[in-house]
C-alpha cells in the first residue's frame, strides 16, 4: 500500500478528535496555559527580578510537591534541555567510571556522550534491542549506573530501582525526559532524576530539571573540591548555587518557565501525581487494548509490563501503509503521530502524556480505523 499518501480522505466530523495533537516532544500545550501566557507579565522582564524568580520559587516547590521528595532532596534547573543534562552530568555527578542501559535513540545518546568524555573511564554499556529492556547489573568500582525510565523513541518503559550488588556510594541517574510528570517513581531508589518540560509538563524545550538526593548533592560537592575543569555553562555546583537564590546562571526562556509552571499546577490542582498517572494509563490502556482487538495493528512492546503510559507505538500490518495512515491524520488535522525517525517501523508512535485527554486518543483509534479501511 506504498505510495498511497496522496490519497485525499476526509474523516466525518464526529469522529475527530476535540485536539488532534498526539507529538511525543514537544507535546501538546493545553488551550488555557497558552491563553494564560498571552496575559503573562512575565514576559519581557528581568530574570533576576522577582517576578520571575517567583516562577523558579514555584516551579522548585511544585515539584517537590508533586513528586514527594523526601527531606534534603533539592530541585536544580539549567538551561539546555536534558541533552545538555548529560554533560552536565558527564562533568558533575560520575567521578571516574558509569554504566549504562542502552535500549533506544536516547539512552544509546547519554552513554555515547560519557564514553567521548577525556576524564572519565571507558562506561559499560548494556545493550538491549529496540523494543525490549535490559536489566542493570550492579559491580565494584562503578560510581553511577544510568537509567532511562522511558525510552521515548521505542515506547518501552522500564522500572527504576538500585541495582543489586552496586557499590554503597553509587548514583543512580535516570533520564526521565519522556515520563516525569506522568509516571510515578519512588525517590528512595534514584539520586538524580532529570528531565526537560516539553514532554508531560506541556511547554517547550530548553530548560533540564534535576531532582538531587543528599548522595547526589555530597556528590557534586566533592567533584568540585577535586579541582576537575568544568565549562562554566555545564557546571552543576553552580547551577544548583543559583537555583538556590530561584534564578539561573543564564538567562532562560521565560516563556517556557511560565508554562512549566502551569502545567505544574494543573496537576497539582486536579491530584498530584495520581491524576496525572491516572490519564496517563487511561489513554494507553485504550490504545494497546485497540491494537490488541485490530486486524491490522499489535503493540510493538512485547512485554505488557514494559509498555509505557506515556509514548505508545503500535506495528501495523505489512499490508497497511502506517505512513500513508499518518500522512491521511495529518491531512485531516491529527498530527505527530509517525514513529521515531530512526527507528524505521511500519508503525505509529502516539504521545499520551497528561495533557492529552483520553477521549482524544479514543477518538484517533477510530480515525484511523477509518483511513485504513477507506485506503483499501
Amino acid at each position: 500500500m506504498a505510495g498511497n499518501t496522496s490519497i485525499d480522505i476526509r474523516i466525518p466530523p464526529a469522529l475527530l478528535p476535540a485536539d488532534g495533537r498526539f507529538g511525543c516532544g514537544p507535546s501538546k500545550v493545553r488551550p488555557e496555559a497558552l491563553a494564560a501566557l498571552s496575559r503573562a507579565t512575565e514576559i519581557g522582564t528581568s530574570h533576576r527580578a522577582d517576578p520571575v524568580r517567583s516562577l523558579v520559587r514555584r516551579l522548585r516547590s511544585g515539584l517537590t510537591e508533586l513528586f514527594g521528595l523526601p527531606a534534603g532532596w533539592e530541585v536544580a534547573l539549567g538551561n539546555g534541555g536534558s541533552v545538555v543534562f548529560w554533560d552536565v552530568a558527564s562533568f558533575g555527578l560520575i567521578e571516574r567510571r558509569s554504566q549504562h542501559l542502552s535500549f533506544g535513540e536516547f539512552s544509546a545518546r547519554f552513554a555515547a556522550t560519557v564514553a567521548a568524555a577525556p576524564h572519565l573511564e571507558e562506561p559499560e554499556v548494556i545493550e538491549a534491542p529496540p523494543g525490549a529492556l535490559p536489566v542493570a547489573k550492579g559491580a565494584p568500582g562503578l560510581d553511577a549506573y544510568a537509567l532511562t525510565q522511558n525510552e521515548t523513541s521505542t515506547g518501552v518503559m522500564a522500572p527504576l530501582a538500585r541495582p543489586a550488588g552496586a557499590d554503597g556510594d553509587a548514583l543512580v541517574l535516570v533520564d526521565a525526559t519522556s515520563a516525569a510528570g506522568g509516571i510515578p517513581f519512588d525517590p528512595s531508589e534514584v539520586d538524580a532524576y532529570y528531565f526537560a518540560p516539553q514532554k508531560c509538563f506541556a511547554s517547550d524545550g530548553g530548560l533540564w530539571v534535576a531532582l538531587l538526593s543528599p548522595a547526589a548533592l555530597t556528590r557534586i560537592e566533592a567533584i568540585k573540591a577535586s579541582g576537575r575543569w568544568v565549562p562554566g555553562s555545564l557546571d552543576l555546583a553552580d547551577a544548583l548555587e543559583q537555583s538556590r537564590r530561584n534564578q539561573t546562571v543564564n538567562t532562560p526562556a521565560v516563556a517556557t518557565l511560565f508554562l512549566f509552571v502551569h502545567q505544574l499546577e494543573w496537576l497539582l490542582a486536579g491530584g498530584g501525581m495520581h491524576f496525572a498517572a491516572a490519564r496517563c494509563r487511561a489513554s494507553s490502556g485504550h490504545l494497546y487494548g485497540w491494537a490488541h482487538q485490530s486486524t491490522f495493528a499489535h503493540p510493538f512492546v512485547a512485554n505488557p509490563e514494559e509498555r509505557s503510559t506515556v509514548v505508545g507505538t503500535v506495528d501495523f500490518d505489512p499490508a497497511v501503509d502506517a505512513s500513508a495512515v499518518c500522512a491521511a491524520l495529518r491531512a485531516n488535522g491529527i498530527v505527530d503521530t509517525e514513529p521515531y525517525r530512526k527507528l524505521g517501523r511500519n508503525q505509529m508512535r502516539v504521545g499520551m502524556y497528561p495533557a492529552v485527554d483520553p477521549a482524544d486518543v479514543e477518538a484517533l483509534t477510530a480515525c484511523v480505523d477509518y483511513v485504513v479501511s477507506a485506503l483499501g
